[in-house]
């Protein structure tokens, strides 16, 4: 079952959008624009998320990149 958002996904689009702008805008290389990324996430859970749920949802984001993730033979 699909989860429902409170955002809509044109906000989510236009926001991801602008990311991957900016990642070609200085030619990121996929290392580099994981590891920013991940710097991100790490930073907004440690300065948005109550000590005690961090643990919790960095688990719950873990398991959804890694379930969103498809195995394919492209690469």
């Amino acid at each position: 079952m699909p989860q429902s958002s409170r955002y809509s996904d044109q906000h989510v689009e236009l926001l991801l959008s602008e990311l991957v702008n900016v990642l070609e805008k200085y030619h990121t290389p996929t290392d580099l624009s994981l590891m920013v990324l991940g710097n991100m996430v790490t930073n907004l859970i440690n300065t948005s998320i109550a000590p005690a749920l961090r643990q919790s949802l960095a688990r719950s984001f873990a398991e959804a990149l890694q379930a969103s993730i498809h195995e394919d033979k492209a690469h």
